[in-house]
C-alpha cells in the first residue's frame, strides 16, 4: 500500500473510534433534571380509562 491509502484508512479508522466514543458519552453520562416537581396522574375518566388504570396498579 502507498502513502496515500494509509492515511485515508487511518483517518476513516480514527473518525469512527472517535464518533464511537462520543456515542458511548452521550449514552452513558445521564442528563440532569431540572424540574423536581413529581408527574401527578389524573384520574380516570372512563370505563377503559378505570380497567388500563387499574390494571396498571395491580
Amino acid at each position: 500500500m502507498n502513502d496515500f491509502k494509509i492515511k485515508i484508512l487511518i483517518s476513516i479508522l480514527s473518525g469512527l473510534i472517535f464518533s464511537f466514543i462520543f456515542i458511548l458519552i452521550a449514552l452513558v453520562v445521564p442528563i440532569k433534571d431540572n424540574n423536581d416537581t413529581p408527574l401527578v396522574m389524573e384520574k380516570p375518566k372512563g370505563k377503559l380509562a378505570e380497567i388500563s388504570h387499574a390494571m396498571k396498579n395491580k
